[in-house]
């Protein structure tokens, strides 16, 4: 499989810039970025793997986390410069579903089918639980209650407070697990995990992740031109192309090295990479989006539709009773997983 991809990555990448300057259908285009963008997913797993083995699980699943989301920031700020506000917001919507539903369900459908039960920190999950209610209906859904009477100046004020409110709870945060309480609730599953040798050294492991996310993040911006015809193509809605096809090209490197890590049953790291994207999308890339708005025409307040609110909302609902308990199995994450084809139906449908 890895050769597999090594031959998609290398030839697709120089075809992918060619085909662009031919300027090639459009749609033949579409796809070619995609496979291509996945195929380089493949190695920014396999870097993260070594690093997280070098470094430990957690910042492992914070490298992961913080590399995927900087193709959705690129292809955001994009979109924003385009003035396509309710395309970023779909995506943002997206990157929650698609992290806590597709991604949780697919690693831990995955990996039970492999192992009968998996184990994972359940202090981190009792933490990350606490941080899920906050970022999505503390920070999401009551502001849209305070905005309904607003006009849009202060719409916009609100939202830039909120933004830096959520960006300095987001910096505490990694202060506190990574810093002043690290180690302080180590649990057993994390010692008992088998200790590895890298595929890769720390340098060559960075070096490769760099080079990989420089490249996604190369066609992600050529992927957004070809959405507009695409969608002609295909009467595909800016709603659905924002929710499913952004999110899950944007967040490519998290979906494969989640399923990776939890089918090696390293469930950890898999938890640690949907869970820690989704705070991270909703807690830091989300609130910076909003700030960067404010350099364009075309400001972005922090403000969802209705079904994109109740859809995050009941994706953390739905991850806090499946994951408190700190095991999962194949169950759940065909749970997880039905949870997002009947939303992605919804959303197709609108």
């Amino acid at each position: 499989m890895n050769r597999l991809f090594a031959w998609m990555a290398w030839i697709g990448v120089p075809v992918s810039v060619i085909g662009g300057f031919l300027h090639w259908p459009t749609v033949l285009m579409f796809g070619l970025y995609c496979l291509t963008i996945i195929a380089l997913a493949s190695y920014m797993g396999r870097a993260t793997e070594s690093l997280a083995i070098v470094a430990g699980p957690r910042i492992g699943g914070l490298l992961n986390a913080t590399f995927g989301n900087a193709v959705e920031l690129i292809i955001s700020i994009f979109a924003l410069q385009a003035g396509l506000v309710d395309v970023v917001l779909a995506s943002l919507t997206g990157s929650v579903l698609g992290n806590l539903l597709l991604v949780a369900g697919l690693s831990f459908f995955v990996g039970g089918l492999k192992y009968k039960r998996q184990e994972f920190n359940i202090y981190d999950a009792r933490h990350n639980a606490g941080l899920l209610t906050f970022a999505i209906f503390v920070a999401f859904v009551i502001p849209e209650v305070f905005t309904m009477q607003m006009d849009g100046g202060e719409r916009l004020a609100l939202s830039v407070g909120i933004s830096i409110i959520m960006i300095l709870l987001y910096i505490a945060a990694l202060y506190f697990r990574l810093v002043t309480h690290r180690g302080v609730y180590q649990h057993k599953s994390d010692e008992a995990e088998e200790h590895e040798e890298p595929e890769w050294g720390k340098g060559k492991a960075t070096a490769i992740l760099a080079l990989a996310t420089l490249a996604v993040a190369y066609l992600s911006e050529r992927l957004v031109h070809t959405f507009e015809t695409v969608a002609e193509s295909f009467g595909w809605s800016d709603l659905f192309i924002g929710i499913i096809i952004v999110a899950i090209v944007g967040n490519a490197a998290e979906h494969a090295s989640a399923v990776m890590m939890a089918y090696k049953n390293k469930m950890n790291v898999a938890v640690e990479i949907a869970v820690g994207s989704t705070l991270q999308i909703a807690m830091f890339v989300a609130p910076v989006l909003v700030l960067v708005s404010l350099l364009f025409p075309e400001k972005m307040p922090l403000v969802f539709s209705l079904p994109e609110l109740v859809a995050m909302a009941a994706s953390v609902l739905l991850m806090i009773v499946l994951s408190n308990d700190g095991d999962t199995n194949w169950f759940e994450g065909a749970t997880l997983l039905a949870a997002y084809i009947i939303m992605g139906i919804g959303f197709y449908l609108l």
